[in-house]
């Protein structure tokens, strides 16, 4: 696997690219001269987690033929307070609208996360404490 980074400005702006072509902007804090114009590092990895274990979520349901209707994922990151500022806690809530037997939710989470998810196990080796929760909702109560 490989990326690539390409500076766009005269401060800390890049895009970055990987095998899909893809162009992902990235921009440091406004305090090492980011101007807010791409991710911050930090948030990528909280993406990567997240979109990671969602994939893999979203592959078991459609296999046990669940029928999703949305999903949304929120992440939330303690970081340490001296440098490096690596994460210490992770969070995520799964948001699974449709009709999701939550059973089913609460194991098809379990496994992409804990087994499947690449992003979890190296952060977890890190020593980061990475949790989660499972929420469904049926399509008539999320119109609510």
């Amino acid at each position: 696997m490989k990326v690539e980074l390409k500076r766009v400005n005269d401060a800390v702006h890049f895009e970055a690219s990987g095998m899909t072509d893809v162009k992902v902007s990235i921009d440091g804090s406004p305090e090492i001269g980011g101007q807010g114009l791409g991710a911050r590092p930090m948030e990528l990895v909280l993406m990567a987690l997240g979109s990671c274990s969602s994939l893999d979520l979203l592959s078991i349901l459609k296999k046990q033929r669940q029928d999703i209707q949305d999903v949304n994922v929120s992440i939330n990151g303690e970081r340490a307070d001296k440098i490096p500022a690596v994460f210490t806690k992770i969070h995520m809530n799964f948001d699974l609208i449709g009709n999701i037997d939550e059973a089913k939710a609460e194991k098809a989470a379990e496994l992409a996360v804990k087994k499947y998810c690449s992003v979890h196990d190296m952060l977890a080796a890190g020593g980061v404490d990475i949790t989660y929760s499972v929420n469904v909702k049926a399509v008539q109560e999320a119109a609510k």
